[in-house]
């Protein structure tokens, strides 16, 4: 008739778990990201592109151009740290700045010629890497995963103070 409230001291109890970290959800994901990445980072160096290079240029694949901005966030880095990066490789001829067509003050960065020729056998190697991956987990419904994971990227909407009161 009632239902139970999750105990969070019920999980601390459970079989085989020692540490706090062993079966919390967000050092699980971020231990699982490393492993994984760390397979593909292997790659990269033996092909001579950082790992922060080989982010901006796979996510200016397949993009007409991003904000220094929405680049930072999509690779991971702060913001002061991706325009010196930006530096970098407008330097190297991989990207160029470029104003908004619609806003003079917004910068947006393209993929350069040579960036595409970089990224291009890059992008044929994760797509083999994650389907390796993936190939481990032959149970998981990899179109389910995708959208949990582009789910809980996305930030829920803020609750009012009023609502919460009702």
């Amino acid at each position: 008739m009632f239902r139970k409230l999750y105990d969070p001291e019920e999980d601390m109890d459970a079989p085989g778990t020692e540490r706090f970290v062993d079966d919390y959800l967000l050092y699980l994901m971020a231990r699982a990201s490393h492993a994984i990445s760390s397979e593909f980072h292997t790659k990269l160096r033996k092909e001579g592109v950082s790992v922060p290079v080989w982010r901006v240029l796979a996510t200016l694949s397949g993009s007409p151009g991003e904000t220094v901005t929405g680049l930072a966030e999509a690779c991971l880095l702060q913001q002061p740290t991706m325009t010196k990066l930006l530096d970098r490789m407008v330097r190297d001829g991989i990207v160029k700045r470029m104003p908004d067509a619609r806003d003079r003050r917004v910068v947006r960065i393209q993929m350069l010629p040579r960036g595409e020729q970089m990224v291009k056998s890059l992008l044929v190697a994760a797509k083999a890497h994650e389907a390796e991956v993936l190939a481990r987990f032959p149970a998981i419904d990899r179109m389910q995963l995708k959208q949990l994971l582009r789910a809980m990227m996305t930030k829920p909407p803020k609750v009012r103070r009023s609502a919460m009161a009702a």
